[in-house]
């Protein structure tokens, strides 16, 4: 019976169980598996995909961006849950039917969504309190970033467009948070260029 790519990576890391493994090397490991089968011709399209759906079923722990970890010990099956129908309106009315971050909304003529502030796949529950309105751009935007990236990224385009602006205060504020970050060392991997 041929293996699928969620078997072979599955395979990987339980043969290398509570290492942190960054992805390179086991999609470099499952296309050699993918490709030793005659069935297959071609190298295995976006293994990492599988990687990522392995991590938000709860089966891989994400340490960073890039390296995952299978703990046998931890694996959870997480129920991705979302909000009801009730909840999305008790959000949206809470949030006055406005994106919490640019302040557009239905009356603007865009579209708005539930969001959970916790992702699903980071154990966010689908809870009033874990809910924000965002319109549909900055939904798309923020992704599955953890929230004190989107911040981050938020901060370096507000700080960019303040300098653009020459706007001294908004700058300086911007500059500030931005120090935060780094002083507690948090999301590295974003550059904030100044």
């Amino acid at each position: 019976m041929t293996k699928t790519i969620r078997d072979l990576i599955l395979e990987y890391f339980q043969k290398h169980p509570n290492q942190e493994l960054e992805h390179g090397p086991v999609v470099d490991w499952v296309t050699k598996q993918w490709l030793q089968d005659p069935k297959h011709h071609t190298p295995p399209r976006d293994p990492w995909r599988a990687i990522r759906a392995l991590h938000q079923e709860g089966i891989l722990i994400k340490i960073k961006k890039g390296v995952y970890q299978y703990d046998p010990n931890a694996v959870v099956q997480r129920e991705l849950d979302d909000f009801t129908p009730e909840q999305k309106e008790q959000i949206f009315l809470r949030d006055d039917y406005r994106c919490v971050i640019c302040g557009r909304g239905r009356q603007d003529g865009v579209e708005i969504h539930a969001d959970h502030i916790k992702p699903k796949d980071k154990g966010g529950k689908a809870t009033i309190e874990n809910g924000q309105t965002l319109c549909a751009e900055h939904n798309l935007k923020k992704k599955n970033y953890r929230q004190t990236e989107t911040g981050k990224r938020m901060f370096i385009r507000l700080y960019e467009l303040a300098k653009v602006q020459q706007d001294e205060s908004l700058m300086k504020f911007c500059a500030e948070i931005l120090e935060v970050f780094e002083k507690h060392d948090m999301n590295g991997h974003i550059v904030w260029k100044r």
